[in-house]
């Protein structure tokens, strides 16, 4: 993969990770729901499994860069 491309994906994929991990957070912090019409504690799981993914997508993009 080019370096600049693959500078670019790896910040895009940090960027919504951590956004998605910091706004799932505050989200159960303040017991509000994650996803309407869905379990509370199974949309936060997700949300915070897909946040992770994208940071470790994110992660290597930016190491094999």
């Amino acid at each position: 993969m080019e370096r600049g491309p693959a500078i670019f994906v790896g910040v895009v994929f940090v960027l919504f990770g951590g956004g998605l991990l910091a706004w799932t957070a505050t989200q159960v912090r303040y017991r509000r729901p994650v996803a309407q019409g869905v379990s509370p504690v199974a949309s936060a799981t997700v949300a915070s499994i897909a946040g992770v993914v994208a940071l470790a997508v994110g992660a290597w993009c930016l190491t094999h860069a």
